[in-house]
């Protein structure tokens, strides 16, 4: 069974954002972008800029040495991420700045299990939890080891999300989506992030086959670079993740020295504002 109760904190903060997407009658925009790039505090002002621009849920990757499932954009973004001293005890402080001034946003951390087993995970989640995270993304966390992880997680009142991909078969379905809460994000690509464009008309028909199995709000990332891209996937989703295009529009704006410019918020703004649109463009019942 789907793990849906409202009562947790995490659960109801995603919840209500989907909630006032369908009261608009259109998809949810996912945003994702990489803690501590290019430095803590152009990373702050990037996050706090994504729901000015548009976005209605944050995800905010977690940097990792060794991130399997993510594309060469993203791999440089948690690079660069760590070679500026980012960790986990950072990120959640830059969330913990982020709540003085959204406290309705949910924000999703999205990364690998193996800084949050060393940074300890009973600590790990309450400082989660007090720093305000909604929930988690943990893509080398299977269902089969729910017990280190997803289980504790939604103990603690945080969405554990889980990723579903197009080689998620009927019989593997349902294990996925056992202790899934908030959403399931489904991956439209075989793969890692940002190497290739769906295909629009297969990713409809994974969606319609995961609706079957879950009451919960599917979203659909992976490929997704432009406005016409995310109304695209906005059809048939209740909504869009938006990374490695957001990463890249970042970079093209830093120095030779990989640190911000003055247009590097902006243009990651404009790519949101971009992005919202052709979310919006595509009216649901």
């Amino acid at each position: 069974m789907t793990a849906t109760s409202s009562a947790n904190p995490g659960q109801a903060r995603i919840a209500a954002a989907f909630a006032r997407c369908r009261a608009e009658h259109r998809a949810a925009l996912v945003t994702y972008v990489m803690a501590g790039d290019p430095d803590p505090e152009t990373s702050l002002r990037v996050l706090e800029a994504l729901p000015r621009s548009g976005a209605d849920i944050v995800e905010f990757g977690l940097p990792f040495t060794d991130p399997m499932a993510d594309g060469p954009a993203i791999q440089a973004a948690g690079l660069r991420a760590l070679a500026g001293g980012q960790g986990v005890a950072r990120t959640l402080d830059l969330v913990r700045r982020f709540r003085e001034g959204d406290t309705e946003t949910p924000v999703i951390l999205m990364g690998y299990f193996n800084p949050i087993h060393t940074y300890g995970v009973e600590r790990f989640l309450d400082d989660a939890l007090s720093a305000g995270i909604d929930g988690l993304i943990v893509v080398d966390l299977p269902p089969e080891e729910d017990d280190e992880l997803c289980l504790p997680a939604l103990a603690k009142g945080l969405a554990f999300i889980r990723l579903a991909t197009p080689t998620t078969d009927e019989k593997r379905l349902p294990a996925v989506l056992a202790n899934t809460a908030g959403f399931v994000y489904y991956v439209s690509i075989t793969g890692v992030t940002g190497t290739a464009t769906p295909n629009f008309d297969r990713v409809a028909d994974a969606v319609g086959r995961i609706r079957r199995h879950t009451d919960l709000p599917i979203v659909v990332g992976f490929g997704v670079r432009t406005g016409a891209d995310a109304a695209a996937i906005a059809r048939g989703a209740d909504g869009v993740v938006v990374g490695s295009a957001l990463v890249d529009a970042m970079r093209a704006t830093l120095d030779a020295q990989n640190r911000a410019t003055h247009g590097t918020v902006e243009a990651v703004s404009a790519l949101v504002r971009e992005l919202a649109e052709g979310v919006r463009s595509v009216p649901r019942a």
